[in-house]
């Protein structure tokens, strides 16, 4: 057979791609040196979302050149996670090593859904050092995955077929002797009732509990409600506590929850995509007690430990109800751990999740705790959160600012209220100021509504913030207020 117009993906000369690689690491270095220089946000052009529909190039192109249109047309309309004043939702700010690792796994390019190879033993690595970490059992099983919302939605899985008292990945939830239903306070993040749609309870199986005045479930109430449903001839399976709700990082008293969930012989499943791995803050792991107690964890690492996204984590207590949840033999998938050869090893994470594949989003975490340790990390949660109480302070300090929920961990919601304005148009006012907030490219907090009351909600899990950068936001928020009250009259 001829292969005289033989082609192939990899560069036409080597040389040249290995210049314009370094030029492309040694742009990224200055790009993450640089992120205080830049503005916050900027709006992609009307020209650059023209080019951005063009339909694909049926040619090839030179590759500097494509590198030159990413740089004009992408790199400078960033969402800019990276900046230190980018606090609007939880998200990390991500880390250089990160960034690095994340391009090694690339190069190396394996699929994590099994086999005999090295990258499994890095994730098993990785999982053992996040089961120490949160108390956890050794012999617990865990698996990364894109984010909280697959972790939360493995999780339920796992409790939805081991806690309903039948073969539900046999039978599914039709053969149920009555509707399955899942318990969480109203301030739960939305994740998880798409996960309880998902699974095939609808949205009325995921039942909404009251919270308490600082956003804590309040536990008479969901006692009161587990027996009404139970009552009503429905089966309750399982209890979510949050590490930190997404609102104003309330954490909910997880030891309470798990008394009430070995009383009630009720799953109980942490979603701790924000506040669990504060357990590595001095300032915020007694408020954690508890948390090893859960059947399930789900932890978000893209978030307080700033791994690059995406990485998450589901961690379940019994590692046995985990693998029978998701493990399903199939010819052409034969686990061949005694034979030897690639098919080869016991470390098949496709039996414990969705996923057959998988990105190698292991390295990165484990570059990332090789090189600053756990110790650091915790300094820097524990910073944040002492930056949270400090902005609450100047906002406290203001007569013209306004608190608007206790702070949780490290979330401040707090609004601009000058006084006798009506609740609509004091509404419109703080809606403005974020909008000019953002659009100046001052700083970026989001928004929430709580009470009726819409707020500037300031979520604080960035590594490069500096006690400076509240003061800034803090006057801007003044005089764009200020502003805005004398342009209305």
């Amino acid at each position: 057979m001829s292969e005289k117009h033989y082609e192939t993906l990899d560069p036409e000369n080597w040389e040249e791609m290995r210049q314009l690689a370094h030029r492309m690491v040694d742009d990224a270095m200055d790009y993450l040196e640089s992120a205080r220089e830049r503005r916050l946000w900027t709006p992609v052009p009307l020209d650059v979302k023209e080019r951005l529909k063009a339909p694909a190039p049926e040619e090839p192109s030179d590759p500097a050149r494509v590198y030159e249109e990413f740089q004009r047309d992408i790199l400078p309309y960033p969402m800019n996670t990276t900046h230190p004043r980018f606090w609007a939702w939880y998200m990390g700010a991500g880390t250089v090593m990160g960034a690095l690792a994340d391009f090694l796994a690339a190069v190396m390019n394996p699929n994590l859904g099994g086999a005999n190879h090295v990258a499994p033993l890095v994730e098993s690595q990785v999982i053992g050092w996040l089961r120490s970490m949160t108390g956890f059992p050794e012999d617990a099983s865990g698996l990364l995955t894109s984010g909280a919302s697959m972790a939360n939605f493995t999780g339920l899985t796992v409790a939805r077929n081991t806690k309903c008292g039948y073969d539900v990945r046999r039978k599914g939830v039709l053969a149920a002797p009555g509707p399955l239903t899942v318990y969480a306070s109203t301030e739960l993040h939305n994740c998880n009732q798409k996960a309880v749609e998902t699974l095939g309870l609808g949205s009325d199986g995921m039942r909404y509990v009251t919270v308490n005045p600082d956003y804590t479930i309040n536990l008479q109430a969901l006692g009161q409600q587990v027996a009404r449903d139970r009552k009503a001839g429905m089966i309750p399976f399982c209890v979510i506590a949050t590490a930190g709700t997404i609102n104003t990082g309330a954490i909910d008293d997880m030891n309470a929850i798990a008394d009430f969930c070995e009383r009630e012989k009720l799953w109980f499943h942490v979603d701790g995509a924000i506040g669990a791995v504060a357990i590595l803050a001095d300032n915020v792991r007694d408020k954690l007690s508890g948390m090893e107690r859960a059947d399930s964890i789900a932890l978000d690492l893209h978030k307080w430990m700033h791994i690059p996204f995406e990485a998450g984590c589901i961690l379940v207590r019994d590692a046995s109800a985990h693998h029978d949840s998701f493990a399903l033999a199939t010819e052409y998938l034969q686990h061949e751990e005694n034979a030897g050869g690639l098919a080869s090893g016991s470390l098949w994470y496709s039996d414990y999740g969705l996923q057959l594949t998988r990105q190698f989003r292991a390295l990165k975490v484990w570059m990332s705790i090789k090189e600053h340790g756990l110790a650091r990390f915790g300094h820097m949660i524990a910073r944040n959160v002492d930056q949270a109480h400090y902005l609450g302070k100047l906002v406290e300090s203001d007569p013209i600012l306004e608190l608007t929920a206790p702070i949780g961990l490290d979330i401040v919601c707090f609004r601009f209220n000058p006084g006798g304005m009506e609740i609509e148009a004091l509404n419109e006012l703080n809606q403005s100021i974020l909008v000019s907030l953002q659009e100046s490219g001052i700083a970026a907090p989001s928004y929430t509504t709580l009470n009726g009351e819409y707020c500037l909600r300031v979520a604080i899990a960035n590594h490069r913030s500096k006690l400076e950068d509240f003061d800034l936001m803090v006057d801007a928020v003044i005089k764009l207020g200020e502003d805005l009250m004398s342009e209305t009259g």
